[in-house]
């Protein structure tokens, strides 16, 4: 795995590089050339803009560049995940998990938006590489 990571936001809630690469290998199941970009809010809200005609800053954005080998982009907007992981009391830490987790699956082929039982095989895989690297369930619902 080839992970570069950018930081175009100073929020101290980010986690350290070693933390997201820990993250990013037990999320990926294949070499992936990837780059992890975390932004304050006018960057995602401009993003997000142009490339999903949304009008807001989200939460993560992943642009897939290349199937084989494996090759794409994740942004995070740190003063979205704070603000979401206050509003869902969840521990920040555990946010930035889930949303680092949730861009690579999508990176991998897991689209959520295609169906609810698409919806449901991403986060059942999101459950389990959450469970493995010590974090509760991010949907706050027991698996079945």
């Amino acid at each position: 795995m080839k992970l570069a990571i950018q930081r175009a936001s100073r929020a101290p809630h980010i986690p350290s590089d070693a933390t997201l690469r820990k993250w990013a290998r037990a999320a990926l199941s294949r070499e992936a050339r990837v780059t992890v970009r975390y932004v304050a809010a006018a960057e995602g809200r401009r993003l997000n803009r142009e490339f999903r005609g949304q009008d807001h800053a989200t939460n993560v954005l992943t642009f897939i560049y290349a199937e084989r080998p494996l090759e794409g982009d994740i942004v995070i907007c740190a003063p979205v995940v704070a603000r979401e992981a206050r509003e869902q009391g969840k521990d920040a830490a555990a946010h930035h998990a889930h949303l680092l987790v949730h861009g690579l699956l999508h990176l991998q082929g897991y689209d959520h938006e295609k169906g609810r039982r698409e919806a449901e095989r991403m986060e059942r895989r999101e459950r389990a590489i959450l469970a493995v690297l010590g974090f509760a369930d991010p949907y706050g619902v027991a698996e079945a």
